[in-house]
């Protein structure tokens, strides 16, 4: 499998010559879901979710999937009737030739006054999973997390802590596109030292085999 990171939390996954876009939202780049054979959401919040770039991808090939929760299924599926599946908790597919479990159900706590959105995770091929806004722990083991290093709703000894929990091989960022480069050498650091795990990072465009 190739990982390759886009900007914020979007990752494309290539395996036998088919690509899996993971959550190609507004911070991601303009053509981050083109050319997918298939696309995952895990929820609704305009980082993550981006009417316009999926749209262009589906409309690119008429041969493309969605497969993401109730809420965001609701507002694209009428355009692309029998493309656009929902999944939730429990749930198991193949899209694009890759495996798929889906864990979690809510995004994780903003503020208690913020109503919390359903959310869900992805396990790909037993091996990759990429949390959305929550910090789930799949009921898998993980060789590959794709770590929420920086979130609104997040903070470091928490994201040290769901590291420990998932015990993944590797934890690779993601949902960093409100770190600066000043700050990524503390995340760096402390995620590395106190983690239990290689942790890894790969600037926008740059890819890793798994």
């Amino acid at each position: 499998m190739k990982l390759t990171k886009k900007s914020h939390s979007c990752v494309r996954l290539e395996k036998d010559g088919r690509t899996l876009v993971l959550d190609p939202g507004g911070f991601s780049e303009e053509d981050a879901a083109l050319g997918a054979d298939a696309v995952l959401v895990t929820h609704e919040h305009p980082d993550h979710f981006d009417e316009g770039r999926l749209r262009t991808a589906l409309e690119a090939d008429p041969a493309a999937e969605i497969w993401t929760l109730k809420s965001v299924a609701e507002r694209i599926s009428a355009a692309f009737p029998g493309r656009v599946h929902t999944v939730g908790h429990g749930d198991t597919f193949t899209a694009a030739g890759f495996d798929v479990q889906v864990h979690g159900e809510l995004h994780a706590v903003i503020h208690p006054d913020i109503p919390r959105v359903t959310n869900v995770g992805y396990l790909v091929d037993g091996k990759l999973f990429h949390p959305g806004d929550a910090l789930t722990v799949p009921d898998h083991p993980v060789e590959t997390l794709l770590l929420p290093v920086m979130a609104p709703w997040n903070k470091i000894s928490e994201v040290i802590d769901y590291v420990r929990e998932v015990r993944p091989q590797r934890a690779y960022d993601v949902h960093d596109a409100l770190l600066t480069d000043l700050a990524r050498p503390i995340y760096d650091r402390q995620i590395g030292a106190l983690g239990g795990c290689e942790h890894l990072r790969l600037a926008p465009g740059a890819s890793a085999r798994l």
